[in-house]
């Protein structure tokens, strides 16, 4: 198996990107293209130990898609930029992945319009884990789309519940409905019409709308709504666990030497419960809806992140999720006829 691995995507891209590669070559049996600049890349390798064995190798470009441009514009005009170049690679068959750190909008733009979306998928949707005492909630869209009709995010409920199942090992994973209330009578016009769309699949398991606070909780295997919501959600979610480690730090440094002994003694306990919420234990969010397996990480993924992205991108690879996909489409007949995205 290989995966196109975008060096040049990310905040602290090419050097944690190469070295997250190194780490992942050593941990799974895949061969790891870098793609983007190949003498910063080798620069970068220089500065990793025991790499003459691994199954690293460098695919040279020599633009980048940086994260203020445009995405539609940059993804046509800049046709030899790292993202392009490795989403192709998967589209010609020469890499089974791609993963990116980079722009989201390029990464989504260059897999809609080079791999082109699944027979039958009006628009993909980027699931994305998050923590809870259960293990995670699947979250779909976070970001994709930031404007959906109600069949859409029924067909992200079929897709995330089909990658909840396959890929992260839920049984009959519980599929629910972001919304303000969890009556069916709640919620906007899109929320309702949505609600009637999904309670009559004979695909997943509908369990009904999802409040806020069920997501943490892990009240449901995957909950669905549109991109600009679930965006909003991730976002928050971020920032309300850094600032509550970060809040904690300063009381114990605020609270003497008591508090001080306190934390020492708990500092295994806060220690796991980093790991437990860290984001990159889950380096990579899967693009579903498009003919090919695209990963997408934070843009300040660290080596760590990649590795794991690289990881769960094996596991999506293996799992076959695109053909199971295409099947329940077909079992809940959702099969219009052909997109016209447009291939560069």
């Amino acid at each position: 198996m290989k995966i196109a691995l975008d060096a040049m995507g990310g905040d602290y891209a090419p050097a944690e990107i190469v070295k997250g590669a190194v780490m992942a070559a050593k941990k799974f049996p895949c061969e790891i293209v870098l793609v983007g600049d190949e003498s910063k890349i080798r620069e970068c390798l220089k500065n990793e130990t025991d790499t003459d064995n691994l199954k690293i190798s460098i695919k040279h470009t020599s633009e980048v898609i940086e994260m203020g441009e445009h995405p539609a514009d940059a993804v046509r005009n800049k046709k030899d930029s790292s993202i392009v170049v490795a989403t192709r690679m998967v589209k010609d068959g020469e890499c089974d992945a791609v993963l990116s750190a980079g722009s989201t909008g390029a990464a989504v733009t260059a897999a809609q319009l080079i791999l082109k979306r699944i027979h039958g998928i009006g628009r993909p949707s980027i699931a994305t884990p998050i923590p809870t005492p259960n293990g995670v909630t699947l979250l779909l869209d976070s970001g994709a789309n930031v404007d959906s009709k109600p069949e859409h995010l029924v067909q992200s409920g079929i897709m995330g519940a089909l990658y909840a199942e396959h890929v992260l090992g839920k049984k009959n994973p519980k599929v629910g409905l972001l919304n303000i209330g969890e009556e069916e009578t709640k919620g906007n016009e899109q929320a309702k019409e949505t609600y009637a769309l999904l309670k009559n699949l004979t695909t997943i398991n509908f369990g009904g709308n999802a409040e806020g606070r069920d997501i943490p909780q892990g009240n449901f295997d995957v909950v669905v709504c549109d991109g600009f919501v679930g965006n909003v959600v991730l976002k928050f979610g971020e920032g309300l666990a850094t600032t509550i480690l970060k809040l904690i730090k300063e009381e114990v440094e605020a609270g003497g030497i008591n508090s001080k002994i306190g934390a020492l003694l708990l500092k295994p306990v806060m220690r796991n419960l980093k790991k437990r919420i860290d984001a990159s234990e889950n380096g990579g969010a899967p693009l579903l809806g498009v003919n090919g397996c695209c990963f997408i990480s934070h843009g300040s993924s660290d080596a760590k992140a990649i590795c794991s992205g690289i990881g769960i991108a094996e596991g999506y690879v293996k799992s076959n999720v695109l053909e199971h996909i295409k099947t329940a489409l077909e079992k809940e007949n959702m099969l219009p006829g052909k997109n016209s995205a447009t291939e560069i």
